[in-house]
């Protein structure tokens, strides 16, 4: 730095030049618009580079959050016209317009730093807007005005050789982008592989499952994977014969090629791949049912029979496995945890063995966190094919070479056309003109900077001329950080991974070996790998309560499901699918531990169903605190993180609940102020501990009883009775591990509430789900998508009228 400081640029050049970059406030014209023009531009830049920087560096995804969209949406829309004004009164000033190299005729210096300005946040503001989902032409023509503007105002403005081929190179830029994301967008509106691909996959599954409706048994484990024909990649080749918002397909002639082979990749040909990867495969079946969804979420029917095909496929064939040889009789049932992979099971006989007989086998916590990282996975793609900032969805080799290879050197041909164009071809003066006519290029940014820093604490305008110069090199390395980001989000996308293996695929068909592309395959996965496990797991629960302090709560605990939540949901939904159960909201549950207890899910609201029993859930946990080095039981674990869960779904996102939103923030609101009222007032509602605040919720409830309806008692009164009939044990129970029977019954109960809320109840419903996309895989999201794969709705009765209690009398104790 003292290099800089004493540099013969600390002199008058510098000062000419801090002079000319702040003249439009030194001088008193319009220094309040300005400085607070500078500060707020100076943040929208560190916005933008913390964005860009912090947010990605343990995620590879191509999704920006849309709360953050909107704030950038909002700074961007609020700088077009801010940033106008102010370059109308810099080209207007009166100020010094002489020396640092700048003609007394050319565009002032400040001018030229906001013209910058707005080049470069041209070139960031595909930022919010998603590649797949932009707006209607109407927007489209209002960014190609803006852009056309922007190039005559370089034009018009600039008249300096150098600084016309440095502003016409960057303008250049920014028009480039905004021709590549139009095309790219109408490309994937009209092809059959993207914009039209849900109508095409629905023609392609009612052809498919054509005579199948008499089939009740067939394969099951891994070879109902291998013969499983949802199409993964390739069905855009097929031969489409349109029918009324239908396509006729050939089967048995479109699916061959001129060479021969199959023009499309399905789940079974990847899944016999012997050398490929367990979670590489999962990804193309997760891809697989990442198609048959968008249907749905795009208004087209699904019919029974392609549901009936999804729910055998994963509950039979990633939930279930085992193949045994032979004949074998066997009294009772067969349990065996399974891990990843093949399942061995040995079994002693007497006599001969003949013939071969299928074991069921129920899977563990190992094929649970399996089956959700599948879910996890067709949530990321729906997510990037709704809400990508990037063009991950088309990626392939394709794709690769003509937008990563083909496209930059177009761009810098023009970028040097505009080179050759802004000096009249005369290549000499041209290489003298770039750093003769730009000041900072000609010095030295270092230099400049360093000289800036030095004379900040002595020179107010030296102050905001380093403002508005860090300003300009953070937006220019964000631009230059989002083009490397999205190379990189492209090459670690799942996208491209699927690609890839489909090409593998096609290549053994020949057949014919591909080792550098399987390698390929090998590397993106290890780094995938590698990356889930250094970053945090992506799907995760909030952990609310309504329990705990208000006054200074600033976000909610966010953990990761745990892995017995997921193990306790899965083998709840193989139980519904083998036995055909009706889903309910607790009383299944109750009916099977505690039949007196029924009353406490007699309420058509969920929402109140949820809250009485997290409050119990909630007074229970304070009165068995945690002890010290000793883990959680498998059961409290699911029953607190479920709890949680959906109390806050309830307080924050009631739109994902089956009930209307008014209806549940109604009864959230209330609930909120019966709380106020046990609590004693303001004070103790927003300031007291959570243990404090469970006491006197218990000392609340006094001696009520179930004498009278508990339709006069509020949420918080069931919840404060509930919670006291739970801890007390009855008699049958003084000799067994009571905290462990309880946890047991909460565990069941919240596993079933659990499901019963995931299913749609109607359009608004499952809009609200596909738009809770953008902030990532909500958990009760990916429990949607898995029953509707799977065909598992509410029924259309109350769920007390259909689960038989054994008491008469459902208030009996």
């Amino acid at each position: 730095m003292s290099f800089f400081v004493n540099s013969t640029l600390c002199n008058r050049t510098i000062d000419i030049y801090v002079q000319n970059l702040t003249s439009l406030y030194t001088h008193g014209r319009n220094d309040t618009t300005m400085v607070a023009t500078s500060v707020f531009m100076f943040i929208l830049a560190v916005l933008f580079f913390n964005l860009n920087l912090f947010s990605r560096l343990y995620d590879i995804s191509s999704t920006l959050n849309p709360s953050i969209r909107f704030v950038l949406s909002l700074a961007l829309s609020l700088f077009v016209p801010a940033m106008s004004y102010l370059f109308s009164e810099a080209k207007n000033q009166d100020g010094p317009t002489s020396g640092s190299g700048q003609s007394t005729e050319e565009l002032p210096l400040q001018a030229r730093m906001i013209l910058m300005w707005m080049l470069l946040v041209e070139l960031l503001r595909k930022k919010v807007e998603a590649i797949l989902r932009m707006p209607e032409y109407s927007s489209i023509f209002e960014r190609a005005a803006r852009s056309i503007w922007l190039g005559m105002l370089v034009n018009v403005n600039v008249h300096g050789a150098g600084r016309k081929t440095t502003y016409g190179i960057v303008w250049a830029l920014g028009a480039a982008k905004l021709v590549q994301r139009v095309v790219i967008s109408e490309i994937g509106r009209r092809s059959f592989a993207y914009g039209k691909n849900a109508e095409l996959l629905t023609s392609y599954m009612g052809q498919l499952l054509q005579g199948r409706e008499r089939e009740t048994q067939g394969p099951s484990g891994s070879k109902l994977l291998e013969e499983c024909k949802f199409v993964v990649m390739g069905e855009e080749n097929l031969v489409k014969e349109e029918e009324q918002r239908k396509y006729h397909l050939q089967l048995n002639e479109a699916t061959v090629t001129a060479d021969g082979y199959s023009a499309v990749v399905t789940v079974g040909e990847v899944w016999k791949l012997k050398d490929l990867q367990e979670d590489a495969k999962r990804l193309c079946l997760s891809l697989a049912l990442f198609k048959l969804l968008r249907p749905r979420l795009e208004g087209w029917p699904i019919s029974d029979l392609e549901t009936r095909e999804c729910r055998r496929l994963i509950f039979e064939g990633l939930c279930i496995c085992g193949e045994v040889e032979g004949e074998v009789e066997v009294e009772g049932e067969v349990e065996v945890e399974a891990g990843e992979g093949e399942v061995e099971v040995e079994v002693e006989v007497e006599g001969e063995v003949e013939g071969e007989v299928e074991v069921e086998v129920e899977a563990g916590e190992a094929k649970a966190a399996a089956l959700f990282q599948l879910l996890e996975d067709e949530m990321q793609f729906l997510s990037e094919y709704y809400h990508s900032v990037h063009p991950v969805v088309f990626a392939s080799r394709f794709f690769f070479l003509a937008n990563y290879i083909l496209y930059p050197i177009t761009v810098w041909g023009f970028c040097a056309l505009t080179f050759v164009l802004s000096n009249n071809g005369d290549m000499a003066y041209a290489r003298r003109s770039i750093t003769g006519d730009n000041y900072t290029m000609s010095v030295g940014l270092l230099r400049v900077a360093g000289c800036l820093l030095s004379r900040i604490t002595k020179h107010v305008p030296a102050l905001f001329a380093t403002i508005q110069v860090a300003i300009t090199i953070l937006l220019a390395v964000c631009f230059i950080y989002e083009e490397v980001w999205e190379f990189l989000v492209f090459v670690f996308s799942k996208w491209l991974t699927v690609s890839l293996i489909c090409d593998y695929t096609v290549k053994l068909r020949r057949p014919r070996t591909s080792p550098i592309l399987r390698g390929v395959i090998q590397h993106i996965m290890s780094v995938r790998s590698i990356n889930r496990m250094m970053s945090h797991p992506s799907l995760r629960v909030k952990h609310f309560s309504v329990m705990r302090m208000w006054f200074f709560r600033l976000r909610v605990p966010n953990k990761a499901v745990p892995e017995e939540a997921k193990k306790s949901i899965m083998e709840y939904l193989l139980r519904h699918v083998r036995e055909s159960r009706p889903l309910s909201n607790g009383l299944s549950a109750l009916a099977e531990h505690r039949p007196d207890l029924s009353w406490a899910c007699d309420s058509e609201s969920v929402a109140e169903v949820i809250l009485t029993w997290h409050i119990a859930t909630t007074l229970l946990e304070s009165k068995h605190p945690k002890k010290k080095k000793i883990p959680l039981p498998a059961n409290r674990v699911v029953a607190t993180a479920l709890s949680g869960y959906c109390a806050y779904l309830v307080a924050q996102h009631p739109e994902l609940l089956p009930d209307d939103k008014p209806g549940t923030e109604r009864v959230y609101k209330a609930m909120k102020k019966d709380l106020k009222v046990a609590l004693g007032g303001c004070w103790w509602y927003h300031f007291s501990p959570e243990r404090a605040r469970c006491n006197r919720v218990l000392l609340a409830a006094g001696d009520m009883d179930l004498d009278h309806a508990t339709t006069a008692m509020t949420v918080v009164q069931k919840g404060a009775l509930l919670g006291k009939r739970l801890n007390n044990k009855r008699r049958e129970e003084e000799t067994n591990d009571h905290e462990a029977t309880m946890w047991k019954l909460l565990a069941d109960l919240w596993t079933e509430l659990m499901v019963y809320v995931a299913p749609p109840s109607g359009e608004a419903h499952l809009k609200a789900h596909k738009e809770a996309l953008a902030r990532g895989s909500e958990f009760v999201t990916v429990l949607c998508a898995l029953t509707m794969h799977s065909g598992i709705t509410r029924p259309a009765i109350k769920p007390w009228e259909s689960v038989p209690v054994e008491h008469a009398d459902d208030h009996a104790v």
